[in-house]
C-alpha cells in the first residue's frame, strides 16, 4: 500500500522546499516547547519536531545528491544541436553503460529495445526535439510490441509484450498526452532525467 501525500500538504511542501526550512520549524518547537511547557514535558513537546528533522534530512540528502544545475543545462543545450545519429549513440551509449542490452530496431514506434534482469523496455526518442509531444507518437508505443527487424537483421519480436515503455521528448506535453501516457504506463523522461542520463562521468 503506497502512502502518497496532498500536493499541497505541509510535509509535500517541505519536501519540495531547502533543507534548513525543515530545520528552522525543529528548532522552532523545541524553543516553543522550553517556552512553553513545564520542564518535566519539554522532551515531550520537542519531539514533535522530529517529522520535520527527518524531512529536512531528506532533503537534505537528495539536495546534496542532485545533479549541478549548471551541467544539466549545459548537457540540454548540448543535446539540442546534434542531429539523430549522434544523439542516437549518446543514448545508446549511455544505457550500455548502465547495464543495459541495447538492440537499435526499425520500426516507427520505438526507436531501441532495452534488456537488463529479463526485463524489456521500449524506447522512443526520435522525436526528442520535437517542439511538443502528440498523442500519435504515444499511441504508436503503446501498441507497440517490438520491432518486426532490428537493424542487424534479426527478426526478433518481444512475443509477451515489452515489460516498460519510455518516451524521450523535450517539448511541451499537453494534458490529454500525459493522461493517455500515464493511462497507457509510459513513461516520459523529463529534460533533468535525459540530461543526467547523458552526462559524462560520475561527477555530476
Amino acid at each position: 500500500m503506497k502512502f502518497k501525500l496532498a500536493k499541497n500538504s505541509l510535509f509535500a511542501l517541505l519536501l519540495r522546499a531547502p533543507w534548513w526550512v525543515s530545520m528552522l520549524l525543529v528548532g522552532l518547537v523545541v524553543m516553543a516547547s522550553f517556552a512553553l511547557l513545564p520542564v518535566a514535558y519539554v522532551g515531550y513537546g520537542a519531539m514533535g519536531g522530529f517529522p520535520f528533522l527527518v524531512i529536512a534530512v531528506v532533503v537534505a540528502w537528495r539536495q546534496w545528491h542532485a545533479p549541478n544545475p549548471a551541467r544539466v543545462s549545459e548537457t540540454l543545450a548540448r543535446v539540442t544541436t546534434m542531429p539523430w545519429r549522434d544523439f542516437a549513440a549518446a543514448v545508446e551509449q549511455a544505457y550500455v553503460a548502465q547495464g543495459y542490452a541495447v538492440k537499435r530496431l526499425n520500426g516507427t514506434a520505438a526507436d531501441f529495445e532495452l534488456e537488463k534482469a529479463g526485463q524489456v523496455t521500449l524506447l522512443s526518442c526520435k522525436r526528442w526535439k520535437a517542439a511538443s509531444l502528440g498523442l500519435e507518437v504515444l499511441r504508436e508505443l503503446a501498441v507497440a510490441n517490438g520491432a518486426p527487424a532490428a537493424l542487424d537483421g534479426q527478426a526478433e519480436t518481444t512475443e509477451q509484450g515489452p515489460d516498460h515503455r519510455v518516451c524521450i521528448s523535450l517539448g511541451q506535453v499537453s494534458d490529454k498526452a500525459r493522461a493517455f501516457a500515464q493511462e497507457q504506463g509510459i513513461s516520459l523522461m523529463s529534460a533533468q532525467a535525459l540530461a543526467v542520463l547523458l552526462m559524462p562521468g560520475k561527477n555530476r
